[in-house]
């Protein structure tokens, strides 16, 4: 064997043989806290993908109600446009019908014809069509257009609906048509 220069004898093996398990050092103690580091970093990512769990569920439920309302809301104004289209209809009937009360022509026809009116009002309020109640209530632009303003008859009747040009409907409680009113100021 041959000699360092301090004196102390050389391996050819590399190994050091002046090191001992058993005197105290730093690279035998750093493995088990390497293994509790490593078991919370799995049990925090075990929480964060938990956590992200919990929360797509929640976000798909609230999706899962948020479609079903709106299903509901389709299915119910599904025919808004052509029940709109008949609202024209409808006030050709109303003119008629006062046309046809004032006339002096045979009770058969004024009759029939007064049938087939009634059945198509009855027809649309069976799908959800409700005509607005506005004569003398108080004039609400959400509600009513004004077509013009006249001179109230009385003090109480200013801000009010004095009479209907056209009426305004409801279909299942929402607006499809806003009523022109004549406003007394």
């Amino acid at each position: 064997m041959k000699e360092k220069e301090n004196g102390a004898p050389e391996s050819n093996t590399g190994i050091d043989i002046n090191t001992d398990e058993s005197l105290s050092g730093t690279t035998h103690l750093n493995e088990p806290v390497a293994e509790e580091s490593e078991l919370e970093k799995v049990r925090a990512e075990l929480g964060e993908s938990k956590d992200k769990y919990l929360r797509k569920i929640a976000e798909f439920e609230n999706f899962k109600r948020r479609n079903a309302k709106e299903r509901v809301e389709l299915i119910q104004t599904a025919g808004r446009e052509v029940i709109a289209d008949l609202l024209e209809v409808l006030d050709d009937c109303d003119r008629a019908q006062k046309q046809l009360e004032n006339s002096q022509s045979s009770d058969a026809a004024k009759e029939g014809v007064m049938l087939v009116f009634t059945k198509l009002r009855n027809t649309l309020q069976a799908r959800g069509v409700k005509a607005m109640e506005t004569i003398h209530q108080d004039f609400n632009p959400d509600l009513h257009e004004a077509v013009t303003e006249i001179p109230a008859p009385s003090e109480d009747m200013k801000g009010r609906i004095l009479d209907e040009v056209m009426k305004g409907y409801y279909l299942n409680d929402k607006i499809i048509r806003h009523a022109k009113v004549v406003v007394g100021k």
